[in-house]
């Protein structure tokens, strides 16, 4: 207890409060312009965290990595643009809602479940890091592999209604994952002697041109055509109702999130994936999604802020980031003399108090900057798309050469801006795209690696108890959810007669 009174001492000194809050701030913004991830902004602002203390310096870093997060789901919903991948499978529903003229409803929704999503991680993160961090540790080759399974598992379902047509958009994703040199083998394949596809195509310039430049050539389609807004919906918060009809998602997404978190590597998109495709999944209108339904917003937005405090966990406890901004955060504990691991707990308790009241904080700031700047936020929804688009496309540009400062992931995300475009319009959705670009070379490289330590025998995937959970959910996830769908389905007929007597 004397620790926790230590922390918050800490934490509210003004220069340090001063520092989360316009952190936090930051974190916002950048998140917010595509591209530019939280990573991104942590590796800058690292230089100048050596002339803090170090507790001033952490809590810094934590605070910016919670509100980037969240910035992404700004331009994701306004503009169908995700600032940071975790953001990605925001759009499908919240796009749809901001061009109903309801993008405060949506900012809202998403504000609201990024707090519950981020401050449910903390208390696990405060609560039970030492035990969680123990079943991460347990995570091998094999277990990653069969949890990538359950991820691929989900391509069919994660969007639109034809599961043939995800599941050919899953493989196209997983066929990029392949380009580059091959990690295990070191073979070049599908390179073309271009020395920037050695490390594989970066999946943000993708992420960039299936979503932003795909619906910008889309939207150059209707020009001519008269955009009919109405401001007073575009500025209405969320209601009560919005929230009790996703509470279920929210709890849902809370365990998803966190759980996906604390396993190193995994990080925010994935879990946001997770999130959004199991809010589907369970849906009494699964074909609802992709219109601008409360669940498609709550599901992603939730789970990919929960990652954030999960990612702490292996970070503080292991020394083994959960995320790349976690990564760098790792680094400013390294620089200031602290050493990550058990020992951090023993050492060190005021300080990880502080980290968590400093992320607290950082939650409770950008619900603040969410919901006062929502009516602000909302008016770009309202903007004609001949002054709207061109600002797009310039920051898509900036934010894809940002990357890897390449001009070749500029070409990137202008051919998958094209291929997104001619996809769409027979009836391809780029979330099957993204999902199996992200967890193809996952997939590939913890197989590789789990035969080496089989000795090319697979059958021993079935000895590992982990890896046979995973693989149990997505035999589950292919065949579960539809069988209770229709169980559901057949006790409201059944009741149907006694609600009419």
């Amino acid at each position: 207890m004397t620790d926790f009174v230590t922390a918050l001492g800490y934490a509210f000194e003004p220069y340090t409060l001063f520092l989360i809050i316009a952190s936090t701030l930051v974190g916002v913004l950048v998140g917010a312009l595509p591209g530019l991830s939280s990573t991104m902004a942590a590796a800058l602002l690292l230089p100048f965290t050596i002339y803090l203390p170090p507790v001033a310096a952490i809590a810094m870093l934590a605070a910016l990595y919670c509100g980037g997060t969240f910035g992404g789901s700004i331009t994701a919903i306004l503009i169908n643009t995700p600032g940071a991948p975790p953001a990605a499978a925001t759009a499908f529903d919240g796009y749809p809602m901001a061009q109903r003229g309801e993008a405060g409803r949506a900012l809202g929704i998403a504000a609201i479940c990024s707090v519950i999503g981020g401050v449910f991680s903390l208390v696990v993160l405060l609560i039970a890091a030492p035990l969680l961090a123990q079943l991460a540790y347990h995570f091998g080759p094999p277990e990653y592999f069969a949890l990538t399974v359950f991820g691929l598992s989900m391509l069919a379902s994660i969007s639109g209604n034809n599961a043939t047509k995800n599941l050919i958009g899953g493989c196209l994703g997983v066929f990029l994952s392949t380009v580059g040199v091959s990690l295990t083998t070191g073979v070049e394949r599908f390179t073309f002697g271009v020395p920037e596809l050695y490390e594989g195509i970066n999946f943000v310039p993708v992420l960039i041109g299936m979503f932003a430049i795909t619906e910008l050539l889309t939207q150059a389609g209707k020009l001519d055509r008269e955009q009919r807004r109405n401001p007073v919906d575009a500025m209405r918060l969320p209601k009560l109702a919005d929230f009790r009809r996703c509470w279920a998602t929210i709890a849902r997404s809370c365990g998803i999130g966190t759980f996906v978190g604390i396993l190193p590597a995994e990080g925010g998109t994935i879990a946001s994936m997770m999130g959004y495709n199991e809010a589907r999944r369970w849906s009494r209108e699964p074909k609802a999604f992709g219109t601008g339904v409360p669940e498609g917003i709550a599901g992603p937005e939730t789970a990919n802020n929960a990652a954030t405090g999960g990612a702490m966990v292996p970070t503080l406890a292991l020394g083994i980031p959960g995320s790349g901004t976690t990564a760098v955060i790792l680094g400013g504990l390294i620089m200031h003399g602290l050493r990550p691991g058990p020992y951090l707990f023993q050492d060190q308790p005021a300080l990880l108090y502080t980290i968590f009241v400093a992320m607290l904080i950082a939650n409770l700031a950008f619900l603040v900057f969410g919901l006062f700047g929502i009516r602000f936020f909302a008016r770009v929804s309202l903007v004609p798309a001949r002054f709207l688009w061109p600002a797009v496309f310039a920051l898509c540009v900036v934010g894809a050469y940002g990357v890897n400062q390449s001009l070749v992931d500029v070409y990137i995300m202008l051919v998958a801006g094209l291929a997104g475009y001619v996809l769409k319009q027979f009836g391809f959705s780029p979330a099957p795209i993204i999902m199996g670009l992200v967890l193809g070379s996952l997939v590939e490289n913890s197989f590789s690696q789990s035969m080496i330590v089989f000795g090319q025998n697979w059958l021993l995937f079935f000895t590992r108890p982990i890896a046979l959970v995973f693989f149990a959910f997505a035999v589950l996830g292919i065949g579960g959810a539809p069988m209770i769908r229709g169980l559901r389905r057949m006790w409201g007929r059944r009741d149907a007669p006694a609600v009419q007597d």
